[in-house]
C-alpha cells in the first residue's frame, strides 16, 4: 500500500469551474435580482466590492482547459476533480429551470474534462429545492462520465415553505442512487444562514463556510443517513468545517441525550465514513483533522483558484509534518483509489 501511495498522481479533488451558459438561462428569470439582492445582503458592501475583481482576475483560470492545466503545472497537481462554481446552484430556480440549470453543468463540465481527459474529471449539480429532481439529474451526470455531484449544504425551498436539510426525507431516493451507483457527493457550501450577522470582515465565508459544513454533516450523522447508506462517497470541503475538531461534544450529547439519539453509535465513528479535502489553513488542524477521521480519508484539496483556497496545496500538506505514508496518500494516493485509478 505505502509502494502504490507513493506512485499516486498529485490529486486536487477542490477546483471549480464557470459556466457563463448558465447565467445566461437565468438572466431574467423572477427570482434572479431578490437572491443577488439578498447575497449582497449578508456578505455586506466591503465583500461584495472585493468579489467581483477577485473572480474578474481568475475567468481565464476557470473557463480555459489549456490555462487551467498550465497553472496545475506550475503548483505539481497532475490531475484535478473539477466542480461547477457554488454560485452556479441558483436554488431559488422553479423546477424547469433548476433542471435545465443542472443539465448545463453536467454538460458544460463534461465538456471542459473531456480537453483533457487525463488529467481532468469533472462533477455535476442537482437542484437540492426539488428532491423529486435528484436522482434523475445524478443519472443525468454519471451519463456525461463525470464521477458525480456536488451540492451546498442544504436549499431554501421555492417558495420559503421550509429549508430542505440533507437529513429530509425527500432525499433518501436520492442518497440511494447515490450509493448504489457509487457517484461521488462533494459538500460544498454556498451562504451561511446566519445571513446579516456575518455581513462585515468576510465572515460570510471565514465562519459561514465551516459553520454550514459542521452544520450538513451533523444533519447527516444524527439523522442515521449514514446508518442507511453506509456506501455512501461524500467529500466535505474545508476540511468539514468545525465538526471534525469539536466532534466531542457531539459524542457527548448522543450518549446524555436521548433527543440526540438518531444515529445508531457515537457521532465521531461517523466521521471514517466521509471524506474531506485538505484545505483548512493552518498544519496543526489539518494533522487533527487526520487523528479525527484518519488518514485514508483526507483528500488534498485547494479551492483552485479563488483567493480563500491555497495556491500551494502541496506546500500547504508538507507544513503539517506528516509520516510520508499519510503525505503521499493524502497527495494522492486516496483520491486515486477513490476515482478508480488504480
Amino acid at each position: 500500500m505505502t509502494t502504490t501511495a507513493s506512485a499516486a498522481p498529485t490529486i486536487d479533488v477542490h477546483a471549480h469551474l464557470l459556466l457563463p451558459e448558465i447565467e445566461e438561462a437565468v438572466t431574467g428569470h423572477p427570482g434572479l435580482a431578490e437572491a443577488r439582492d439578498f447575497d449582497a445582503r449578508r456578505n455586506g458592501p466591503a465583500a461584495i466590492a472585493v468579489n467581483g475583481p477577485m473572480v474578474g482576475a481568475r475567468v481565464p483560470k476557470l473557463t480555459d482547459a489549456a490555462t487551467r492545466l498550465a497553472a496545475m503545472d506550475a503548483t505539481g497537481v497532475d490531475i484535478q476533480l473539477v466542480s461547477p462554481s457554488p454560485g452556479h446552484y441558483h436554488y431559488w430556480a422553479d423546477p424547469q429551470l433548476a433542471e435545465r440549470i443542472c443539465q448545463l453543468a453536467n454538460d458544460g463540465t463534461a465538456a471542459h474534462c473531456a480537453k483533457a481527459p487525463d488529467r481532468l474529471h469533472g462533477l455535476g449539480m442537482v437542484p437540492l429545492q426539488h428532491p423529486d429532481l435528484a436522482v434523475s439529474l445524478l443519472d443525468h451526470a454519471l451519463e456525461q462520465g463525470l464521477k458525480g455531484v456536488e451540492i451546498s449544504s442544504h436549499a431554501p425551498e421555492p417558495g420559503g415553505a421550509r429549508e430542505v436539510e440533507l437529513s429530509d426525507p425527500r432525499l433518501a431516493p436520492f442518497w440511494a442512487r447515490a450509493e448504489a451507483t457509487g457517484a461521488l457527493v462533494f459538500l460544498h457550501p454556498f451562504g451561511c444562514t446566519l445571513d446579516e450577522r456575518l455581513d462585515q470582515w468576510y465572515l460570510s465565508n471565514t465562519v459561514g463556510q465551516p459553520t454550514e459544513n459542521a452544520v450538513a454533516l451533523s444533519h447527516l450523522i444524527f439523522s442515521g443517513v449514514l446508518d442507511r447508506h453506509p456506501g455512501l462517497k461524500l467529500i466535505a470541503a474545508h476540511g468539514g468545517g468545525y465538526l471534525p475538531t469539536h466532534i466531542g461534544r457531539s459524542d457527548h450529547a448522543w450518549r446524555v441525550r436521548p433527543d440526540a439519539r438518531g444515529c445508531s453509535r457515537e457521532p465521531s465513528s461517523y466521521l471514517k465514513q466521509f471524506y474531506f479535502d485538505s484545505l483548512v489553513h493552518d498544519p496543526c488542524v489539518l494533522r487533527e483533522l487526520l487523528r479525527a477521521a484518519g488518514p485514508e480519508r483526507v483528500l488534498l484539496g485547494s479551492d483552485f483558484p479563488f483567493d480563500m483556497g491555497t495556491d500551494d496545496p502541496l506546500g500547504a500538506l508538507r507544513a503539517a509534518d506528516l509520516p510520508d505514508h499519510d503525505f503521499h496518500s493524502v497527495r494522492g494516493g486516496n483520491a486515486a483509489a477513490l476515482l478508480n485509478l488504480f
